[in-house]
């Protein structure tokens, strides 16, 4: 019996994805893809690859203001990139709720309102279409003024930071894992259980 519940928790962090996002690609104002849809576990690996851009949580409604209700936002903080980087720093978010869309933007001054935007999980009601349009057309919250944010976003998803590629750090009770550490953990714990 006890392996089967170990089995069943394996295949499912197995199921786990990870996928990755170029902030800034091609020294541009862009997060590629603009939007993902993403299952409860998955990691979403934000790799900064030029200039100086933030991954800040907002709302469908205030697409270029930090969320702040009803609990503050994730904010990545400030992430630079030198012109000449053969590594990119890696900002990391796991989807806790896949029912409720995530909005952010780049709060760099005025990048939001040339439409550097991202979604996860936009609905047929809530499009990342019309969240890119409002914040086309709406005022830039210019800086943040943080560095290496982390957070909780209140509606679903833990974040962490690093400055070097591909680390991650416990924050505040959360922690990004990869996928692939997590099968091993697993594989090793079920190999502990048969031994």
């Amino acid at each position: 019996m006890r392996f089967a519940a170990v089995l069943a928790l394996t295949a499912s962090f197995a199921a786990a994805a990870e996928i990755t996002v170029l902030v800034g690609e091609n020294a541009g104002l862009t997060f590629n893809p603009t939007s993902v849809t993403a299952a409860v576990g998955d990691v979403i690996n934000f790799e900064f690859v030029a200039k100086n851009h933030t991954l800040t949580q907002s709302t469908f409604a205030k697409p270029c203001e930090k969320m702040t209700t009803p609990s503050a936002g994730i904010d990545s903080g400030y992430v630079p990139v030198a012109a000449n980087a053969t590594e990119h720093p890696v900002w990391s978010l796991t989807v806790n709720n896949a029912t409720a869309p995530l909005w952010f933007y780049c709060a760099q001054t005025g990048h939001c309102t040339k439409g550097m935007v991202f979604a996860i999980n936009p609905t047929p009601e809530k499009t990342f279409a019309a969240f890119q349009a409002a914040a086309m057309g709406g005022s830039t919250s210019g800086s943040t003024g943080t560095t290496g944010t982390t957070g909780t976003g209140a509606a679903g998803a833990s974040a962490t930071g690093s400055s070097t590629a591909g680390a991650a750090s416990p924050t505040n009770g959360a922690t990004s894992v990869s996928a692939r550490s997590v099968l091993m953990l697993a594989v090793v714990g079920v190999a502990g259980l048969l031994l």
